[in-house]
């Protein structure tokens, strides 16, 4: 997402702060009070890839927040892009969070920035993370200290490991490698070369500190036969005689946490005692396509019933290209009628932008807003606003078939705040039809991604997605278009076919016919919960979902 194209919309403060902060290494339960509470007070927030998506929930509503990369070889914003960014907003007046994975001091570019900050007058705080150096070995059970086997620990960064100094390396008692995931077999030759036994052990933790943590325990003679095939990055590499206290000492992992692991006969299995088989979707794998920052409350509604589930976001949203035409709907707001809303993006935009314009609820006294779904009336009480009408079906359609007053619309002109390629074309034909005047502005945009999700893809490659998921039309298009990118000669139908399609209503699936020829469930309710019901109902499971 380009910041050029974002707008804050917050009143600017006379000074502007910038506040790095480390988001520890993994989901939110790991970041500190003081981070907490700094991504709340946040107006903008510059976030890495590598962090939980579900820490932006933290901000506030109004929050301006921005992915900048810094993953591997994925895209990510230069490094002087950010910098200027970072002084940018703070010179405007806004208080801006600078979110980093794990801690900002270990391997990250803080020092960068802080220069660039002070070179513009600006002032800056830095507040430590729990580094994933520290956190991830103890989260998999592995002390890096330890009287008998361990006296000292060294924590270095393996991208480059021809650059190191392996004849001193080797020598050490422990070492915790980060950015080593691809150069796993370049790291065992040089410790072998250097004098270490092929016995000597080594573990490899993948997503550290997150639900879908995998862990691999073997020798330097073993670990790379073991690993084959395997997407190891991001991971932590240990290498030392304390990784075999892992199985003396038994240590459980945290309450709530899922966990792999890998023994040392190559064998991936689950951690039996936090694993439910009484739950309906035990067993079951769901590709959610949802964007990162929509998907957190159907996860939930997956793995409360189950259900492993892997993200490929196939949508991603943003403004749009202008705010003109929503501006200057909101600035003459008294010559509507009534505020239709489809999306909780169109919610949240429109909002957003109100906002902007140093209005609040109060504007729209004399409008009266019709919603389409549960999910966008929920997200408009948020707001503290409550809907005039909701259709009793959850879909744009029955929006006209049941608008009040027995639907007449004549002489009645409509706001529609809607995404900018267009959409509910055919409501506003209805409507119009009625003889409302319906004025349609771009409140978001939405596009693919430029690439799959590494981690989805490898699923897919693997057969060991059961179910995929759509909430609308687009991800279906796009998730089509990601899996064709990615599968170059391989036969997508080898990918499809084992897979059951879940859609969330009839529009969906009628585009899930289009593009796969097949739809597998349609919930009933067309609603989240409702696609959670289906899939469900499907696999035979008798459970409610509340």
């Amino acid at each position: 997402m380009s910041a050029n194209n974002y707008s804050t919309t917050q009143t600017p403060k006379s000074q502007g702060k910038v506040f790095i902060i480390g988001a520890g290494p993994g989901e939110h339960n790991h970041l500190t009070v003081m981070g907490q509470n700094l991504l709340a007070q946040a107006d903008v927030i510059l976030y890495d890839a590598l962090i939980d998506p579900e820490l932006l929930n933290l901000a506030k509503k109004t929050c301006l927040k921005i992915l900048v990369g810094k993953r591997g070889k994925g895209p990510s914003t230069s490094q002087s892009t950010i910098n200027q960014w970072l002084v940018d907003y703070c010179c405007q007046g806004y208080h801006v969070v600078r979110l980093k994975s794990g801690d900002p001091f270990i391997f990250g570019r803080t020092r960068s920035e802080i220069l660039t900050l002070n070179s513009a007058g600006c002032l800056v705080e830095v507040y430590p993370g729990l580094s994933s150096a520290l956190a991830v070995p103890l989260l998999a059970g592995i002390p890096l200290t330890d009287a008998q086997c361990s006296q000292h620990f060294t924590v270095l960064s393996a991208h480059a490991p021809d650059n190191l100094d392996w004849s001193v390396l080797a020598r050490l008692d422990t070492l915790v490698m980060l950015m080593g995931g691809r150069q796993l077999k370049t790291i065992v030759d040089h410790l072998r070369q250097n004098g270490q036994s092929a016995q000597h052990p080594i573990a490899v933790i993948r997503w550290g500190g997150r639900h879908q943590q995998q862990i691999w325990t073997g020798t330097l003679a073993t670990i790379v036969a073991e690993t084959r095939g395997e997407l190891l990055s991001p991971c932590v590499i240990v290498v030392g005689e304390v990784v075999n206290l892992r199985s003396t000492l038994g240590l459980s992992f945290p309450a709530n946490t899922e966990y792999a692991h890998r023994s040392d006969a190559g064998r991936l299995t689950m951690g039996a005692s936090l694993v439910r088989s009484d739950l309906p979707l035990t067993g079951k794998t769901v590709l959610v396509t949802r964007a990162v920052a929509q998907s957190t409350t159907f996860r939930d509604a997956l793995t409360s019933v189950g259900a492993t589930v892997i993200d490929l976001p196939a949508l991603e949203i943003g403004p749009p290209s202008s705010w003109k035409d929503l501006d200057a709907a909101i600035a003459s707001l008294d010559r509507f009628d009534w505020l239709i809303l489809t999306s909780a993006n169109g919610v949240t935009n429109f909002l957003d932008r109100l906002c902007h314009a140093e209005l609040d609820a109060r504007a729209l006294a004399s409008v009266k807003i019709a919603v389409v779904g549960r999910k966008t009336a929920s997200t408009l009480q948020k707001y503290g606003l409550k809907a005039d009408y909701i259709p009793p079906d959850f879909v744009a359609d029955a929006l006209v078939d049941h608008f009040p007053d027995g639907g007449q619309l004549a002489g009645q002109t409509l706001l529609f705040p809607r995404v900018e390629s267009g959409g509910r074309d055919i409501l506003i034909q209805q409507l119009t039809a009625k003889g409302a005047t319906v004025k349609a502005v771009a409140a978001y945009q939405s596009r693919c991604p430029e690439q799959i999700d590494p981690n989805a893809l490898q699923a897919l490659r693997r057969r060991t997605i059961d179910v995929v998921t759509f909430a609308s039309s687009k991800t279906v298009r796009y998730f089509y278009q990601l899996i064709q990118q990615a599968a170059g000669n391989e036969e997508i139908s080898e990918w499809l076919n084992p897979i059951t399609i879940a859609s969330i209503g009839p529009q969906t699936s009628f585009t899930c016919q289009e593009v796969f020829g097949r739809v597998d469930i349609e919930a009933q309710e067309y609603t989240l919960d409702g696609l959670t019901q289906g899939i469900v109902d499907y696999f035979g499971g008798s459970q409610a979902i509340s």
